[in-house]
C-alpha cells in the first residue's frame, strides 16, 4: 500500500544503504503513473492515468498482465483540473486475504468505480460504482491512496484543481466483497474541504482513520471541520477532529492542512503540517478541537507524504525534505533539511529515498541529510513517490516505471 503499512510509514528497516543508484529497467506504460507502485510477491502493480493496471515482473520489467477498466476522462468533460486525461490516480492497495488490489479508475462520462483486481491474474473480481446516490461526479477527484482495515477498503475525495464546482471532501467504505451498502462520511462544510493527501487515511491498531482535510466554505460561522485533522471509525462516524486557532484566515487564504496526511507516532501522537508551514503535534485519543495542540511550530511548508522511523518524521516541504523529531512529550526540534529536494520521502535502512521535480532520485543519509548517491529517472510528477523493495527503488513517471539498483 502507499508508503508501505496502514499508518504510512514509509519505512523498510533492512535495506543495504547505498553508495551508487543506476537504472536497472524503463518500462514505458499507456499513461502517467502518479500512484506509488506496489511491490508484491515479485510483481511490481502499476496503474496508470490511461485507466490500465499493470503487473511487471520485477527483476526485469518485463509486462506479466494488463488490465484495462476504460477510457480515462477528458479535460474537456471536466469542469477544471490538471490532470488529462484523469484515469487512476490514488495509489492501489493489495488485500492478502482476498487477493485482491483495489483502486478507483475515472472513466468518461464521468463516472467513479471501486475495482478489485486478482493479483495474480489481472482479472476483475470486484466492481461497484464508488460515487454516492446524489453525487455529482465531475467536481470530484480520486487522489488520495486507498486504505484498508477489517475487512473494508476505504476511498478519499477532494476536488479538482481549481476548486471548482460543488463538492465536499468524503470518504467512502465498502466491504472487500462488494457486497452490502457503501459507509460514507462527508466533511459539514458548505463546499469543499476535500480529502486529497496522496497518503489517504492512516489507520490506527483500533481501525479508526485518520484524515487531513483541506480548506472549505466557511470563513465567518462555526468551525465546519474544515482545514483540519480528522479521525473516522471503522464504519466512517466522526468521532473527533482538530484544527488551528486561525482556520477561518487559512480558509480564505487556501493555506489549510490538507496537503499532508497525518502522522501516527509512537505515545499516542499525530503530527501534521500543512500548506501554512506551522507543524503541529496532537494527542490522538483527544485531537482536541480548535486550538487544542500538544505543540506547534513554524517550520516548512508541507505537501504530499511524510515518512517515519519511530518518533522521527521525514516531511516533504517545498523548502526540501525536512526532518523533525518529536519528543516523548510531544514537543518539536528540527532537524536538518535537504534544500530543493522535494518529493515524499520513505526510509530504507539508514537512507532517505526521494525525489526532485526535474526527476532526479535521491538516496539522503537520514542522521545528516547528506547525499550518499543520486540518479535521474525521468520526468516525474508532483507527488511521485518511491517504493522500495530489497535492493531496488520504483518509480513511477509521466511515461511508465523504473527500477532502480543501490549498491
Amino acid at each position: 500500500m502507499y508508503h508501505y503499512d496502514s499508518t504510512r510509514t514509509g519505512y523498510v528497516p533492512d535495506m543495504p544503504d547505498p553508495t551508487h543508484l543506476a537504472i536497472a529497467w524503463n518500462t514505458p506504460l499507456d499513461g502517467a503513473v502518479y500512484a506509488e507502485p506496489l511491490v508484491i510477491g515479485g510483481h511490481v502493480i502499476v496503474a496508470t492515468e490511461g485507466d490500465s493496471v499493470y503487473s511487471l515482473d520485477a527483476q526485469t520489467g518485463k509486462i506479466l498482465w494488463r488490465t484495462n477498466l476504460g477510457q480515462p476522462a477528458t479535460r474537456a468533460e471536466l469542469p477544471c483540473g490538471d490532470i488529462n486525461p484523469l484515469g487512476i490516480t490514488g495509489t492501489p492497495i493489495y488485500d492478502p486475504a482476498t487477493g485482491l488490489v483495489f483502486l478507483v479508475a475515472e472513466v468518461t462520462g464521468p463516472a467513479h468505480f471501486l475495482a478489485g483486481i486478482d493479483a495474480a491474474t489481472g482479472q476483475v473480481r470486484v466492481k461497484r460504482s464508488a460515487d454516492l446516490p446524489g453525487m455529482e461526479p465531475a467536481p470530484y477527484q480520486q487522489r488520495a491512496a486507498l486504505a484498508l482495515g477489517q475487512g473494508m477498503v476505504y476511498l478519499a475525495y477532494g476536488g479538482l484543481y481549481g476548486d471548482c464546482g460543488n463538492y465536499r471532501g468524503t470518504v467512502i467504505g465498502s466491504r472487500t466483497d462488494g457486497s452490502g451498502p457503501l459507509f460514507s462520511f462527508q466533511v459539514p462544510t458548505p463546499r469543499e474541504g476535500g480529502i486529497w493527501a496522496p497518503p489517504g487515511p492512516a489507520i490506527d491498531g483500533a481501525g479508526n482513520l485518520f484524515v487531513s482535510v483541506g480548506n472549505g466554505a466557511e470563513i465567518t460561522g462555526s468551525w465546519d471541520h474544515s482545514d483540519s485533522v480528522l479521525r473516522l471509525s471503522p464504519t466512517l462516524q466522526l468521532e473527533d477532529g482538530f484544527a488551528p486557532d486561525q482556520w477561518r484566515q487559512d480558509n480564505v487564504t487556501d493555506a489549510d492542512l490538507g496537503s499532508l496526511g497525518p502522522v501516527l507516532l509512537p505515545g499516542g501522537f499525530v503530527f501534521i503540517m500543512g500548506k501554512a508551514g506551522i507543524g503541529y503535534v496532537l494527542h490522538a485519543n483527544a485531537l482536541g478541537g480548535v486550538g487544542g495542540q500538544v505543540s506547534t511550530q513554524s517550520i516548512c511548508h508541507a505537501y504530499g507524504g511524510a515518512a517515519v522511523v519511530g518518533s522521527t518524521v521525514f516531511v516533504p516541504c517545498t523548502e526540501g525534505v525536512q526532518q523533525i523529531q518529536i519528543g516523548a512529550n510531544g514537543s518539536l526540534n528540527v532537524g536538518w533539511q535537504a534544500r530543493g529536494i522535494t518529493g515524499s520521502p520513505v526510509v530504507g535502512g539508514h537512507t532517505v529515498y526521494t525525489l526532485d521535480r526535474s526527476g532526479t532520485l535521491y538516496a539522503l543519509d537520514a542522521a545528516s541529510g547528506r547525499v550518499r548517491a543520486q540518479v535521474g529517472v525521468g520526468e516525474v510528477t508532483r507527488f511521485a513517490t518511491p517504493a522500495l523493495s530489497q535492493e531496488r527503488v520504483f518509480v513511477g513517471t509521466t511515461t511508465g516505471v523504473v527500477a532502480v539498483n543501490g549498491s
